[in-house]
């Protein structure tokens, strides 16, 4: 059946995102709806979007000694419940299986909504002694958590990602692999998926239900609302006493280990999508797109074409020697202007036409997603100048991330301040808070903005002191406060 793309029913980002961001999802054949509810399909596109982030921080993990296992989704709920402040934190997500056929079960099983329980139960079984440590895995798996409302790739009851499992000897060894893995994802999103990001320490009400503490990378969307990128958790011991994983020292005394677990999710590609994409279409960064270079042969449906597509493979030829991904689209049942549409909604970060006129001329026609300006260069310098057009792309789209995170991020000095910007500005807001429960809760009850961290450049001077802007109570830190996806 024939293509019916028309760009018409895309929404303009500029006009409703919302509306805008389910049409990309759709248009760009990123995901489709599934029969399940709250659940989605992942297309080849939105997929292989996936694939460049595993193969990438697989690759750091692995030269970190991070190894790959896989424990099972199916958490008997016994085991879950070993951990009291994790189960309560994770109780109104849970997934259950009760029965297996006709037979009610006396043990429920949980699925896995993170996998502490189940991957502590086992390395209680695997470490005996210092010499054991440190032990580092991570599986890259799905993940099931009930969500009242869903958004394709932004918030789902299954979606996909990895989840890093650290245990070590010391308190040190296990603070310095937590702010490893945090700058971990803060390089991908900056180096690859070319987003600005703040990075800092969640409030205690907030971090991972059971850690002493979690740490976060958070991203401000085009409309001023806040999505958690990924997060990495010192666990202390906290799990370790639960699960009884113990070790004997140099001098064989027992001790518990101390734990850190770190996890990025699809989400991430829904910040991509949000971030980067405009009214004609979705944006990819060059280092993430599966295809980073389209060449369109322009053809006339005549002896001529044959001449059109040999240069075309010429030149894809040229580009694959570089390691540069490249696609070429010969389709003849679309015109031109079809396919540069198509290529365009897909993100695809550059495009070179080809025609008789080039051929003749020995030039070629280059075209960037980001700015849509379109360049002309040699035929000859193909592959430099195309190397070099795609870090333009990438440096630029992470320059406009930068501006975008900095224009969306306010200061108040006041409460009415505050609730003025978060409601009519719809932004970031940082502002001085006392860090008590209670002001955090009223806050959160009265404009629907949470806090979302305080920044590591935050927390340096011990000498700087406000006035909550809640209760007027002298607070030190300036806190990220935003209303979530």
């Amino acid at each position: 059946m024939e293509k019916t793309f028309d760009k018409k029913q895309l929404t303009k980002k500029s006009e409703n995102i919302a509306d805008w961001y389910n049409d990309v999802i759709k248009l760009a054949d990123l995901a489709d709806y599934a029969e399940t509810k709250g659940c989605m399909i992942i297309k080849p596109l939105g997929y292989a979007i996936w694939e460049s982030v595993q193969s990438t921080l697989d690759k750091w993990f692995k030269e970190d000694g991070v190894q790959n296992c896989y424990f099972p989704a199916l958490i008997p709920m016994s085991l879950f419940e070993k951990e009291k402040e994790h189960v309560e934190g994770f109780a109104p997500e849970l997934l259950m299986v009760e029965r297996i056929g006709d037979e009610k079960l006396a043990n429920p099983y949980v699925l896995r909504p993170t996998s502490e329980a189940v991957i502590d139960t086992a390395i209680a079984n695997w470490i005996h002694s210092y010499r054991d440590l440190p032990l580092k895995v991570n599986q890259w798996c799905n993940i099931f958590r009930a969500e009242k409302r869903t958004y394709p790739f932004l918030r789902t009851a299954e979606f996909l990602w990895q989840e890093g499992h650290t245990s070590f000897a010391s308190v040190d060894e296990n603070l310095e692999m937590t702010f490893k893995a945090l700058n971990w994802y803060k390089d991908f999103y900056e180096k690859y998926f070319a987003i600005s990001v703040y990075v800092g320490v969640k409030s205690q009400s907030e971090k991972f239900a059971g850690a002493k503490n979690t740490y976060t990378i958070e991203i401000v969307a085009p409309n001023g609302k806040a999505l958690q990128g990924c997060t990495s958790h010192d666990l202390s011991d906290n799990f370790s006493k639960v699960f009884d994983i113990q070790y004997l020292n140099e001098k064989s005394e027992k001790c518990y280990v101390y734990q850190n677990s770190f996890g990025l999710s699809t989400r991430s590609i829904g910040a991509l999508i949000l971030t980067h994409g405009d009214d004609l279409g979705l944006v990819l960064p060059p280092k993430v797109a599966p295809t980073q270079v389209v060449i369109l042969p322009i053809l006339k449906n005549k002896e001529g074409d044959t001449v059109v597509i040999d240069k075309a493979n010429e030149v894809a030829n040229v580009l694959k020697k570089e390691n540069i991904r490249v696609l070429i689209d010969s389709d003849s049942n679309h015109s031109l202007g079809y396919r540069i549409n198509e290529h365009e909604l897909h993100g695809t970060p550059l495009r070179i036409e080809i025609g008789g006129k080039e051929i003749e001329n020995q030039k070629l026609k280059l075209a960037r997603r980001d700015t849509l300006e379109k360049i002309e260069i040699d035929e000859k310098e193909v592959s430099e100048k195309v190397k070099e057009v795609l870090e333009l792309i990438q440096n630029n789209l992470l320059n406009q991330s930068l501006k975008l995170k900095t224009s969306l991020t306010k200061e108040a000095d006041s409460y009415d301040d505050f609730k003025n910007m978060i409601e009519n500005d719809k932004c970031f807001v940082r502002s001085f808070w006392c860090e008590d429960k209670e002001c955090e809760s009223k806050i959160k009850e009265e404009t629907k903005a949470g806090t979302r961290c305080l920044e590591f450049d935050q927390m340096g001077d011990d000498n700087v002191e406000g006035k909550c802007i809640y209760c007027g109570k002298i607070a030190k830190h300036k806190w990220l406060f935003g209303k979530s996806y």
